[in-house]
């Protein structure tokens, strides 16, 4: 730290600049393949139906966060242009072009990555509400002012990362703390694994590991996000404290936030919170002398400070105070008795506040989609989704940092307390045999042809003990089969 310039941060602001750029082309990706079948113009839940009734009248605008389509009228079309330079932007970011020219040039490429992930965002409905969406939006805007190549990273800009870490990681811990008792008793990990919205390759693994390590990994946990986000701020110090224990400090505590996530990502699919996390916890990261530009002499330059342009460090400390005071309600939240959730104070979704799993269930029930195209509805066929557990014998693949919003929602539909209203659009797709449907699933047991019938069929659903899974090589074991909705038709 060297006043308003991060010089020995400059690798941090590689990785911070370059990681959130992949994280939003895989969030544009994600789009482009999810969104119009599920909100399009003939989605589960129609964007366009949504926009016409904010647009009847102008206090409904206010419901919505800024998004380009109350200025453009929505179409599948133009979701698919803005998702194309979208993808293209961000792999500009990735490949480091854009910060090879002056700051303002990253800026307006991030800045342009944000507002149209939050024209999507904004328009999303349940699709799109989960807390990775806020924090891809607050991580891209903070990452527009991490300034170009030619000058070392922004002070401030370093600090309000380590902020946006601090309330992420602090503020899950805080909601697991307030929550179930499974967070205080130590026992949460030990069904985590197995109950998880989407588990991964290794969750059975992880799952069957002794109980004592589910344990310590409940203590890891609350120590990584109630301990370890202070030590964040440490090379602050440095400003006053000479010497490289301040960084050393922040780095260790950044190196754990990493470990941690990465256990998170090898035992689960977590869309890109995880890997999110673990881009943030490089901003802790000081390494002097690597990849920091050489300093010019402040005397040889006019209008410099601390190696940056005049103006552009009148740019970031604007930004700065207004993180002071949008962050107000995000700090009074962290101490509140009712500590909301990832939630937006206003509507540039900017100073959130975050947090995640307060309760962990103990028991899985999947729906299980069935299907049959014989008159009586004697013989039923199942639908298999690509990520949630459905044929008992398939081991669950790794997709995160890739978001499979059908399979996350599909989680939640056994936790309400009535099926939500996109489920049944979503079954009447399938009695139409509606292809762009047909294709966000993996197996359609009719192979394109409409089924006569459909039904929605509840499982408990438990991982195989190990001598389970030599006597048959079944991954999972499911029970207490129920039928809650159907056989339901098309007239």
């Amino acid at each position: 730290m060297d006043g308003f310039a991060a010089v020995d941060f400059g690798f941090a602001r590689e990785v911070l600049q370059r990681g959130i750029a992949v994280l939003y082309l895989v969030a544009f990706v994600s789009t482009f393949n999810q969104f119009r079948p599920l909100l399009g113009e003939h989605g589960l839940l129609p964007a366009p139906v949504l926009l016409d009734w904010v647009a009847q009248k102008r206090e409904r605008r206010k419901l919505l966060h800024p998004t380009l389509f109350t200025r453009v009228r929505y179409t599948d079309r133009r979701l698919v242009a803005l998702c194309g330079a979208g993808i293209v932007i961000a792999a500009l970011l990735i490949a480091g072009v854009p910060q090879l020219g002056p700051p303002w040039v990253p800026m307006l490429a991030f800045l342009v990555l944000w507002f149209g992930y939050m024209s999507v965002v904004s328009i999303g409905q349940t699709f799109y509400s989960f807390g990775w969406e806020m924090l891809l939006l607050e991580a891209g805007f903070l990452a527009a002012f991490l300034g170009s190549n030619d000058q070392p990273p922004p002070t401030v800009v370093i600090v309000l990362f380590w902020w946006l870490l601090f309330r992420l990681e602090f503020g899950a811990g805080m909601i697991k703390i307030r929550g179930g008792r499974e967070w205080r008793d130590l026992t949460a990990m030990t069904f985590h694994h197995e109950t998880q919205p989407m588990p991964g390759p290794l969750s059975r693994q992880a799952h069957l590991l002794p109980r004592w390590f589910h344990k310590l990994e409940v203590v890891g946990n609350h120590v990584a996000q109630l301990v370890v986000p202070f030590f964040l701020f440490a090379p602050l110090l440095s400003l006053w404290m000479p010497g490289p224990v301040p960084q050393i400090v922040g780095a260790v505590a950044g190196g754990i936030v990493i470990a941690t996530q990465l256990w998170l990502v090898l035992t689960g699919n977590f869309a890109w919170l995880n890997w999110a996390t673990i881009v943030l916890g490089f901003s802790a990261i000081g390494l002097p002398g690597i990849e920091t530009p050489e300093r010019t002499p402040e005397t040889s330059l006019p209008w410099t400070v601390s190696g940056m342009p005049l103006w552009w460090v009148v740019v970031t400390s604007v930004v700065g105070v207004l993180f002071v005071v949008l962050s107000v309600p995000a700090v009074r939240n962290l101490f509140a008795r009712r500590q909301l959730m990832n939630a937006s104070f206003h509507r540039w979704q900017l100073a959130n506040a975050y947090g995640a799993f307060g309760t962990v269930t103990r028991e899985r029930i999947e729906i299980v989609v069935e299907g049959s195209d014989d008159e009586e509805g004697r013989h039923w066929r199942e639908y298999e989704f690509r990520g949630k557990p459905g044929d008992v014998r398939r081991i669950p693949r790794q997709f995160a940092p890739y978001h499979l919003r059908l399979d996350w929602l599909m989680w939640f539909l056994p936790l309400g307390h009535s099926l939500d209203d996109w489920f049944s659009v979503f079954l009447v797709r399938l009695l139409e045999a509606d292809a762009p449907t047909l294709r966000m699933l993996r197996v359609d047991p009719f192979h394109g042809e409409r089924p006569r019938w459909v039904r929605a069929v509840t499982y408990r659903y438990r991982f195989t003990t190990r001598a389970e899974h030599r006597a048959d090589g079944a991954v999972w074991v499911r029970t207490g089969r129920r039928v809650v909705l159907g056989p339901v038709g098309l007239r």
